[in-house]
């Protein structure tokens, strides 16, 4: 049972890596040009809060995993909403950092925050442990969907010249 465990735990963390080397760029140079919430987080504490969040999530899905038996048929929908949010999760940083679309990194991370939402409705009955795992993540989603909205809502697209 090692392997599952370790490797579904550690699964959250391949995006964050990704994420992460696209992100130290982008955090030094355009981050830096942008209109950004007096309460912001400071740049710091992101690399903290999602190791913590990744692990939690991840620790969490073993956990609906090894409940439901593996993959089954009875765990195609919480852990296909988990896979869903996970993949939601690892496309924001690509879109808001890489592309630089602000807008619809907005409208992705509010997708990725219902997603989670009903991937812990999905886990409830299975392992109410895994669904509070998923808490503090949801919290977390709620504060970046806010910040993402006030960075959007301040920086407006420079108007382009037909």
């Amino acid at each position: 049972m090692w392997i599952p465990l370790l490797s579904l735990t550690a699964l959250p963390h391949v995006g964050g890596i990704f994420g992460g080397l696209i992100t130290r760029k982008e955090v030094k140079t355009w981050y830096t040009t942008l209109k950004k919430p007096s309460w912001r987080p400071p740049n710091a504490a992101f690399p903290i809060v999602w190791t913590t969040l990744y692990t939690g999530m991840g620790y969490g899905s073993y956990l609906v995993w090894k409940e439901l038996g593996g993959f089954t048929q009875d765990s195609l929908v919480p852990l296909g909403l988990y896979g869903m949010q996970l993949a939601l999760n690892w496309a924001w940083t690509p879109i808001f950092f890489g592309a630089h679309k602000i807008k619809l990194a907005m409208i992705e991370v509010v997708m990725l925050t219902g997603t989670v939402a009903a991937t812990m409705v999905s886990w409830y009955p299975i392992s109410r442990t895994a669904t509070l795992l998923m808490v503090p993540y949801l919290a977390w989603l709620c504060l970046a969907t806010s910040l993402n909205y006030c960075i959007w809502r301040d920086n407006p697209d420079p108007k382009k010249d037909d």
